[in-house]
């Protein structure tokens, strides 16, 4: 592990996480190309390396809780005062409980995928054809979009289910986790900003969560010692530094724009690599 690559993963995490194009996957290519550069077997991830993506989503949850603390902060006494008064009409206390509810849909539908996720990381070439599928979801989405009367403004029970079960889904590398959540929210009738606000909320208690349960559960303190926390620490910084401007124009490139853009990008790039990693095995 050194510094370049930490550097260089961390960009590509900061701009992938929110972006719809998969950051698991985009971590899989770079660290599988790099690993073909040095010529080092693919099959092979050392710990350092897993507990260097996990610092890597804690950089980019830093990022998600430093651009919408308002909205946080706003749902929280949302809930909080709904809870007192047992009155959860409110909107912001509404969100509060369908972000509860979609965590606990993501986590019953990701645990049963977790070793799949895990084997996947040794496959890029699977990876990058998950990632075209990416890419379909996302053209499907817009197309189903412009053929509805009307966009909801605000999420409601219906659309949290159906995007905390894609969120679920989302855990395989190359399932865009931001993709598959704003596509399903447009899906469910949302229009685009609304479904990109709700699915970076709904991000934060499972990045907190698993950020903050693999280190205690996985991580032997003795060989962590080790690592080049240096170079782990500079590339968690450049994540979210890139995560947070990242978050700030893609919002305002939906506003404008359409997934399509991406969707290309998705197929492309995952045929690319498939293909190549097919032939380099």
């Amino acid at each position: 592990m050194n510094f370049i690559q930490t550097i260089l993963m961390g960009i590509v995490q900061g701009l992938s996480e929110f972006l719809p194009i998969s950051s698991s996957a985009h971590l899989v290519f770079t660290s599988n190309f790099y690993k073909v550069l040095k010529g080092i077997e693919i099959a092979k991830q050392s710990n350092e390396e897993v507990f260097l993506d996990i610092m890597l989503h804690l950089g980019t949850l830093v990022a998600v809780l430093i651009f919408f603390r308002k909205d946080i902060w706003r749902i929280l006494k949302a809930l909080v005062v709904a809870c007192k008064n047992r009155d959860f009409s409110n909107q912001d206390a509404k969100i509060g409980l369908y972000i509860i509810g979609g965590t606990i849909i993501t986590i019953a539908l990701a645990l049963p995928f977790e070793k799949v996720a895990d084997y996947l990381v040794y496959s890029p070439q699977i990876v990058g054809m998950l990632l075209v599928i990416t890419g379909v979801v996302l053209f499907a989405s817009e197309y189903m979009s412009k053929h509805m009367p009307a966009k909801k403004e605000h999420i409601d029970l219906k659309s949290s289910i159906l995007i905390g079960l894609a969120q679920g889904l989302a855990v395989l590398p190359g399932f865009s986790r931001s993709g598959w959540t704003i596509a399903t929210g447009l899906f469910s009738g949302l229009d685009r900003l609304t479904a990109a606000r709700y699915s970076f909320l709904l991000s934060i208690p499972i990045i907190l969560g698993a950020s903050m349960v693999y280190p205690f559960i996985k991580i032997d303190v003795a060989e962590a010692v080790t690592y080049n926390w240096t170079a782990i620490i500079a590339g968690t910084v450049v994540s979210g530094l890139v995560g947070y401007l990242c978050i700030k124009y893609f919002l305002k490139f939906l506003a404008k724009f359409s997934l399509a853009v991406f969707g290309y990008y998705c197929i492309i790039v995952g045929l690319f690599t498939a293909v190549f990693f097919s032939i380099y095995k």
